[in-house]
């Protein structure tokens, strides 16, 4: 028999799942740490965690499993890892992390990206790096050459919040295209590192890693990791990818006209096509697939919200007293749905968790609007919050049309704010499209990957026995017609506050 580990390295806590490599079933899964893991704010909009606190959560993580399920550890045939995407981490010589990682959600880079957008051309941008520099990894790096130039001199590597877990796993320096693709250092026209625009930044080209395709050995566990986790020293690292890629392809999502979406601390929508289309102003992001090949392109259409889970996080905290333990998400959803669609009129545009892409990097902060102190109670915040995360989500999918990518059926795994009713209904309602849920998740995803990297399965389309699907939900005529007009309310008050 051989099993499956894989790893999904996120902002709020790091989840690790092995399957079993013949039926696809999850055999044990756990989470580390238990609370969210601390996001560090030394200024507004900045965000950072340290690597190292990762690598001790994928280390506990994998200890739990071990404990659930040490046969199947110690048969594991491959390693596969989903990551946090577009953060930075800065390895000296000596492999150490020479300051904590600028994760995907901090803001500061925003000015040195949408410099390099203009010196260097939007049309050339965007035909080669099929996005602007923006405040991706690129963009970030430039921040620190120039606000820490002690530190960049000492850079003797620059990695991926996962490429760094894949490096701790084995020793070895590497990415993949995905990889670079996301962090704005992949040139799509020369399929290789982005060398005009790392010579723009003044970085020296030798500060990226090797490049290894996001299926493949890329790289052995270490025999002290091997004895420490209770796996087989020598079993590879055969798959990584950033989250969003990774999601889509723990859903099945490969090939053009398929979309997944995820609502957790940020909420995305990922479409997948075969052309290297763009946003013009890079309101949503199209990044280089895990299935990419010369042969058969596959691109990735990205659309962030970052204020998502943590906006229903934070009405939670306001509306309920915090030593109440009785009441959980499941009664929140409860209590929102008393409120009839559109929220009796209240209106949350749940922009409080950094710059938004959507809104061309504007940073415009969450706020709540046409309040009625005589009428309006928590339930209708509650479920003002989740339309509105809807309603945000939706104004981006609006964007993803423009480029040529209607969106008419949406998969996503039965977690996070998928789990709540509301939730799946005003998503529906509001975009038009239908649901399809899957029991799966993004480490789930990695160790399905990572079967591919090692040819337990012979292509990513076989990798899905056992894939579990929990049910759907589709839009009601009447329904559509409520959350149409509550949604052109929420579009105009969202004009509004930007001026226009």
């Amino acid at each position: 028999m051989a099993y499956l580990l894989g790893f999904d390295v996120g902002s709020s806590s790091i989840k690790a799942s092995l399957l079993d490599a013949e039926t696809g079933k999850r055999v044990a899964q756990a989470v580390s740490p238990q609370v969210e893991l601390e996001i560090k704010a030394l200024k507004p909009g900045w965000a950072e965690q340290s690597p190292l606190t990762w690598w001790e959560h994928v280390k506990r993580a994998a200890a739990m499993v071990r404990e659930q399920a040490p046969s199947g550890m110690a048969q594991v045939a491959g390693i596969g890892i989903s990551y946090q995407m577009h953060g930075l981490v800065t390895l000296d010589r000596e492999g150490r992390p020479l300051r904590d990682a600028i994760i995907w959600c901090d803001s500061r880079a925003v000015p040195y990206g949408e410099k390099a957008f203009r010196a260097l051309g939007p049309e050339r941008c965007l035909a080669e790096l099929l996005n602007s520099p923006g405040n991706f990894t690129a963009a970030k790096l430039a921040w620190v050459k120039e606000h820490e130039p002690d530190v960049f001199e000492r850079i003797w590597k620059i990695m991926l919040p996962g490429d760094y877990i894949a490096y701790r796993f084995t020793g070895r320096v590497a990415t993949t295209p995905s990889g670079l693709s996301e962090g704005i250092l992949w040139d799509v026209k020369d399929d290789g590192p982005a060398r005009f625009l790392m010579e723009y930044f003044g970085f020296p080209e030798d500060i990226l890693p090797e490049v290894v395709p996001s299926f493949s050995d890329q790289g052995r566990v270490l025999k002290e990791v091997a004895e420490e986790l209770g796996i087989p020293a020598g079993v590879p690292v055969a798959y990584r990818a950033g989250d969003q890629p990774n999601n889509a392809f723990s859903l099945a999502v490969l090939n053009p006209g398929e979309a997944a979406a995820t609502a957790g601390t940020s909420g995305v929508v990922y479409g997948v096509t075969d052309r290297p289309a763009y946003d013009t102003r890079s309101r949503v992001n199209t990044f280089v697939h895990v299935n990419h090949g010369k042969t058969h392109p596959r691109y990735g259409v990205l659309l962030c919200l970052n204020g998502t889970g943590i906006l229903n996080r934070w009405v939670k905290q306001q509306a309920v007293d915090l030593d109440d333990r009785t009441v959980g998400y499941e009664v929140l959803n409860e209590w929102a749905s008393r409120v009839p669609v559109g929220s009796e009129g209240v209106v949350i545009l749940p922009y409080g968790n950094g710059a938004e892409r959507t809104l061309e990097n504007r940073d415009i902060g969450g706020s709540i609007h046409h309040l009625n102190f005589n009428i309006h109670r928590r339930e209708h915040l509650l479920r003002a919050a989740q339309e509105g995360i809807v309603f945000a989500l939706a104004y981006g999918m609006e964007i993803m049309e423009e480029m040529g990518m209607p969106t008419e059926v949406v998969r996503a795994g039965h977690a996070n704010m998928f789990l709540s009713p509301l939730f799946r209904e005003a998503f529906a309602n509001t975009t038009g499209a239908r649901i399809e849920l899957f029991d799966t998740d993004g480490s789930e995803g990695a160790a399905r990957g990572a079967g591919v990297g090692v040819g337990i399965y012979s292509r990513p389309e076989e990798a899905y026995v056992g894939l579990s699907r929990k049910g759907e939900v589709s839009p009601e005529p009447d329904l559509m017609e409520r959350y149409r007009e509550a949604y052109e309310r929420w579009k105009e008050t969202l004009r509004t506050v930007l001026g226009g």
